[in-house]
Parts: C-alpha cells; sequence; structure tokens
C-alpha cells in the first residue's frame, strides 16, 4: 500500500496498543476527527496568557499557534488543571530547552 510517495507496510494482524485498539481503528479516529482530545493547551493558553515564559516574545490569534505548553516536569501525562506544570514556550524557546536537557545528559555521561 502506498501513501504520499511514502511505502506503508502493516504486518498480517493490527497490534493493539494500550488503549485496546488496533493501530487501524486508532488511525481512523484521527482522520474522522473523533479522537480523544487533550485540551491543556488551550487551557494553558487562558491560564498563562499568550506570551513566551522564556524570551517574552507576545503572540496574537494569528501567530499563536508558534506557541506551544512544556511541561516543567517532562511528563507530559502530567496535566493539573491549574497549570502548575505548565509554561508557555515559542517553539525557538520549547526546542532550545529540550536541546538543553539533551546536552546536559551528554556532558554529564563523560564523567
Amino acid at each position: 500500500m502506498k501513501n504520499k510517495g511514502y511505502a506503508v507496510r502493516r504486518s498480517a494482524g493490527s497490534k493493539m496498543k494500550e488503549s485496546g485498539k488496533s493501530v487501524d481503528e486508532i488511525v481512523r479516529e484521527l482522520k474522522e476527527g473523533n479522537a480523544p482530545r487533550n485540551d491543556y493547551r488551550e487551557q494553558s493558553l487562558q491560564i498563562h496568557g499568550l506570551i513566551c515564559a522564556k524570551c517574552a516574545r507576545e503572540f496574537d490569534h494569528k501567530d499563536r499557534h508558534l506557541l506551544t505548553v512544556h511541561h516543567k516536569d517532562g511528563n507530559h501525562k502530567n496535566n493539573p488543571q491549574d497549570g502548575s506544570n505548565w509554561e508557555n514556550l515559542c517553539v525557538y524557546c520549547h526546542e532550545d530547552e529540550h536541546s538543553r536537557g539533551l546536552l546536559g545528559d551528554y556532558f554529564s555521561e563523560g564523567k
């Protein structure tokens, strides 16, 4: 089966994911827009505003897609309703934040 120029391989049986759904079911839900959504991004934008917590760049409705939600503890499943584990970072600062962690891990292994 070909899809948008990329070869797609499927095993004879679709494997079940942790949710108990097959890969095919999950893909179908995503395509139909019926997949369960985490709305923590919208909550974080409402709580913390349209501003990067690191560089203080301000965003508006036209470029808000450049703001991401960073989980302070690194656990994307830890989403308290008060927003205490979130900070809004622009895509550049978010990338920098994760790169610093990787770089720190790299240098700490050499000791």
